[in-house]
This record gives C-alpha cells, sequence and structure tokens, in this order.
C-alpha cells in the first residue's frame, strides 16, 4: 500500500499571499477618501499637529515611538501619496509581484498611516493586517513574481507563523471573553444584547436580535465552541484533511454570521483568509479545480541547476528562521499577556517587548471581551437661531429610527465607529468630539464629506449653533414592526451647551 502523499503548500501560500493583497487594497480603498476629514490639514485630528506635539515632548525618541513616513514630510500630499501607493502595492501583490519587496512596503505604509491616523485607525483589524502583512513578508517566497504553479515549498517555520496567528487570534477572541469575568458571557445571554449594541448591525441583526432568549442562549454557546475548540485543528497534523477542512467550515461559518448581523470593516474577510492557509494544495485543489489544474511538481534532482533556484539558499533559510524565532516568541508573549490579565508581565519580558510594540505587528486579541448591555448614541444637532434644531445624518451609524440599518463593509466608516466609541465615553473623546463640532460651524469639505452630506441640512449657509446630545437606541420590536421605524430612542441627557463659533478657539 502506498504511502499517503506528503501535503504541500506551494498553492496554498500563493493563494493566501494574492487575497492578502486584495484585503490591503480594501482596506487603503477604503481609507483615502476619509484621511483627509480625519487627520488631513484641515481633519478632525491632523497628523501634522499631532506629531510635531509628540516630537516636542519626546524629542528625537519619538521618532522610534510613533515609526512613519509622515515625520519626512507631515502633509496631506504623503498622507495621500501613501494611500495610493499602498493601493498600487496591493495590485502588485494580488499579482504576485516580488512579493517579499511587496508585502515589506505594504506594512510600511500601513504601519505609516496607522501611526497618523491615531483614534481613527486603532481598531484591531488594522493591527492585524499589520501583524498579518509583517509575517507574509517572512512567508513569502523570494523572486520577483510568485505563480500559482511554480512557486517552491515554503518553509515550515514561516507557515506555522501564519497558522499560529490564526490560532491566537481566534482562541483569544474566545478564552478573554471567560477571563473578563463578565455575567453576560458566563450566563451565556451575552447575543441577546450584542445585535442591538454592536458599533453599526445590519438589518439582519434587528431580525436576530428577535430570536427567542433560547436560540440567543444557544448561539453564545456554539460560539464559544467554535472560539475555543475549533482553533485546536490547526495543530493537528497536515495529514488530517477532513479535520482540519471540517474546523475551517466551523470558523468561517462564524465569520459569515458575524458579518451578516453587523459591520466590522475588512476583519471577517482577512480572518477567513488567514484561515484558508490552514488548506493544502490537494485540498484546494478538490474545491477550486482551475486552482488545481497548476499541479506542482516534485522538486527537481538535487544537482538540476534548475533545484537551485527554486529552493532558497541557505542563507535566507537561516534568515528566516532567526526572524521567524523572534516573532514566535513575540507572539507567544502577547498570548500569556491577555490570559494573564490583568496580572501583569514580568518586567524583564514588558521590557524587552517594549522594542516592538511601537511597530504595532505582535499583538493580542480580545474583540468584545465585555458585552455592552446599552446603546447609548450621540446625536449631532446644528441651529440657525440657537431655537430650533436639526440633526446631521451620518450615512451608517445609528441616527434616523426610521431608516433600516444597512450593509457596508467591507469599506470601514471610521468617524460613524468612533462615534460609538464616544458615546460609551464622551469625556475620553472630547479630543476629536469637540474639533468635530467646530467643524460643523465652518465646515471643510473634507469633514462634510465623512458625514452623509448628500442630505445635508445645512448645505446652503451653515448653522450658527451645533449641540451634542446623548440618547438610548433600543431595536423596535416585531409586534411594533418596521413599517415605521427600526429603532426606538429616548433622550438622556445634552452633552454641551449650544456652541457657537468661537467658542471652541
Amino acid at each position: 500500500m502506498p504511502a499517503p502523499e506528503r501535503p504541500r503548500f506551494a498553492l496554498s501560500r500563493a493563494l493566501f499571499l494574492r487575497l492578502l493583497g486584495v484585503v490591503y487594497g480594501v482596506a487603503f480603498l477604503s481609507l483615502a477618501p476619509q484621511l483627509p476629514g480625519l487627520v488631513g490639514s484641515e481633519g478632525l485630528l491632523p497628523a501634522a499637529a499631532y506629531l510635531e506635539r509628540v516630537y516636542e515632548v519626546q524629542g528625537a525618541e519619538a521618532y522610534y515611538r510613533l515609526p512613519t513616513l509622515l515625520w519626512l514630510w507631515p502633509g496631506d500630499a504623503l498622507l495621500l501619496g501613501l494611500c495610493w501607493a499602498g493601493i498600487v502595492l496591493s495590485a502588485a501583490a494580488v499579482a504576485g509581484l516580488a512579493p517579499i519587496a511587496t508585502f515589506a512596503a505594504l506594512w510600511l505604509c500601513y504601519l505609516s498611516l496607522t501611526v497618523a491616523g491615531q483614534d481613527f485607525l486603532s481598531f484591531q483589524w488594522d493591527v492585524l493586517l499589520l501583524e498579518a502583512g509583517l509575517l507574509a513578508v517572512v512567508y513569502a517566497p523570494a523572486g520577483r513574481r510568485i505563480g500559482l504553479g511554480s512557486a517552491p515549498e515554503p518553509g515550515v517555520a514561516a507557515r506555522w507563523l501564519v497558522w499560529g496567528l490564526a490560532f491566537k487570534l481566534t482562541f483569544l477572541s474566545g478564552i478573554t471573553k471567560l477571563l473578563s469575568g463578565d455575567e453576560t458571557w458566563w450566563g451565556l445571554t451575552a447575543l441577546r444584547y450584542h445585535y442591538e449594541t454592536q458599533p453599526i448591525p445590519t438589518w439582519v441583526g434587528w431580525y436576530a436580535h428577535q430570536a427567542p432568549a433560547w436560540i440567543a442562549t444557544l448561539s453564545t454557546a456554539v460560539m464559544f465552541a467554535i472560539e475555543l475548540g475549533a482553533p485546536f485543528v490547526i495543530l493537528l497534523p497536515s495529514r488530517f484533511r477532513r479535520v482540519r477542512l471540517t474546523g475551517f467550515a466551523l470558523l468561517c461559518l462564524l465569520q459569515a454570521l458575524i458579518a451578516a448581523t453587523g459591520n466590522y470593516g475588512f476583519f471577517n474577510l482577512l480572518t477567513v483568509v488567514l484561515y484558508l492557509s490552514l488548506l493544502d494544495d490537494a485540498t484546494l485543489g478538490r474545491f477550486l479545480p482551475g486552482l488545481g489544474a497548476h499541479r506542482l511538481e516534485p522538486p527537481p534532482a538535487r544537482g538540476n541547476s534548475l533545484s537551485r533556484r527554486a529552493v532558497p539558499s541557505r542563507w535566507r533559510r537561516a534568515a528566516v528562521g532567526v526572524v521567524a524565532s523572534a516573532l514566535a516568541a513575540a507572539s507567544a508573549y502577547t498570548f500569556v499577556r491577555e490570559i494573564r490579565r490583568p496580572e501583569p508581565m514580568p518586567e524583564w519580558s514588558a521590557a524587552a517587548f517594549g522594542w516592538v510594540a511601537p511597530f504595532r505587528s505582535v499583538n493580542g486579541y480580545g474583540l468584545f471581551r465585555t458585552m455592552t448591555v446599552e446603546r447609548p448614541e450621540i446625536v449631532v444637532e446644528g441651529s440657525a437661531d440657537g431655537i430650533t434644531w436639526t440633526e446631521y445624518p451620518f450615512r451608517w451609524k445609528a441616527g434616523d429610527p426610521n431608516r433600516a440599518p444597512g450593509f457596508v463593509q467591507p469599506h470601514m466608516p471610521r468617524l460613524d465607529w468612533q462615534m460609538w466609541f464616544a458615546a460609551l465615553g464622551p469625556r475620553a473623546e472630547a479630543h476629536w468630539l469637540l474639533p468635530l463640532a467646530g467643524h460643523l460651524l465652518d465646515p471643510p469639505p473634507a469633514v462634510l464629506a465623512l458625514l452623509d452630506d448628500d442630505n445635508n441640512p445645512f448645505a446652503d449657509e451653515p448653522p450658527r449653533f451645533v449641540r451634542l446630545a446623548l440618547y438610548d437606541y433600543r431595536f423596535t420590536t416585531l409586534a411594533e414592526g418596521t413599517g415605521d421605524a427600526w429603532w426606538r430612542r429616548e433622550l438622556i441627557a445634552y452633552l454641551t451647551e449650544p456652541i457657537a463659533r468661537g467658542d471652541l478657539r
């Protein structure tokens, strides 16, 4: 009886890298129109002013603590230039061109924008994209182009780095919910609140919220089973194809359900791409026959000159091994740190990790480790006379109760998302909330573009006054129906007095 064929991952790697290029392209394309209003010279948190303030406090150390190419020329031109360079590089990554150099450049561009983006690029999928991009540099093959049928077999160490990230992301997402001690997670009631209180729900989330309580309880239990159990198939030997494929399907199913009920930018897409790296070439060939046609031949004999081109040189293998070991150690640190919270890590390990922390590319994860059970929402109002007030519409966040929650992913509307955080803690977000109010009194077009400027109630003339109101939002019920409203809301308080031009200077 012939021995089973050893699983190969050359095609798997090529597909993973190309799809990761797609995710980078989505991220940059989503970000490009938002950058001027968020962190441009007329934006809510101008990047140039931010870097200048940090340099005044930290001096030359700021270059290391905030690694960004914006130090070279902290203006709008370089901000957008980095974004459009990222779009071009993403296309090169999808085409498989010079993958090591391409992903290194993609990582550098996105790191630069993440630093400059401050609060608006501080989401877990931003650092997840950075971590995946850095690992892609190690995982990618040498050469000017990676083909679907001509790439060499990837190294084991680099492959396990990518798999380790998939494991870390998923397992930590589950275990940190339990370690937080949150009663809703322990009581399996969290999903009774989640669909309603998540940042930008969809209309599917409205219907999911109407389900009986026992379905929400069962769904929470199934989620824990997937997040805590399925990642362990990653640790199984690759020859267990059916078990790994079952785990892959469950992990992707969870991401599909998350994406159906809420908008999380490119997070779900990126996570599925990480999971795809688990599938070997034979499995991919079964489900993607077009790709399976590009079967790779076994490596030529050692003396053949072609094998010398296909097999990485000894020095490169050694370098990859050293880098992979360092990244694995740092990743293990972040894994243990998340599990130990709130217990601090040993001082020596925290100090060592401090050397790599500024690059935001080795991270711990823990989405929704505590569940929000209420939904406060900030409404921005303007007035021409201080008596009659009109609400500013946003495109995607909860606002008009009669507007159905929509789908916006994989686009990431960053101001809409940040408004959700601001409602949970307005004082902590005042450093950009108050500039938002001030900008609406004398509005730059870039800031108005972050809102629903097609329905701007003050398109002809800016208001004389602006104020921020805090409301409690709740989904309507099936009994009430959606004919008139998807939300019902109640005023909690006004966060500000009427703000006039000049009040914030």
